[in-house]
């Protein structure tokens, strides 16, 4: 089994309003990927993403075009220790 790897990313655009959360939830899901994302107050979105190396990285990519109603204009990313996290939830 490969080993997980893990990123904190930062979104940056129009991320906020526009259900990006949810839409970030349901991609990691989807891909079967643990982590979290919220919003932060100055108007961008950050995320941590575990999982398969594959799937982190097609998360990755998915987080730069994001959901139909966002404008996604630039994402940051910051390699992390996985912590053997559960589930995609998204924090307030």
């Amino acid at each position: 089994m490969t080993q997980p790897i893990a990123f904190h990313a930062r979104i940056t655009g129009r991320v906020q309003g526009v259900a990006f959360r949810a839409w970030v939830q349901a991609e990691a899901q989807g891909r079967g990927l643990s982590g979290w994302v919220r919003n932060e107050a100055d108007g961008a979105v950050t995320a941590l993403i575990e999982g398969p190396p594959d799937a982190v990285r097609e998360m990755l990519d998915a987080l730069r075009q994001g959901p139909d109603r966002a404008r996604v204009e630039r994402v940051e990313t910051v390699s992390a220790a996985p912590d053997g996290l559960q589930g995609f939830a998204i924090r307030r």
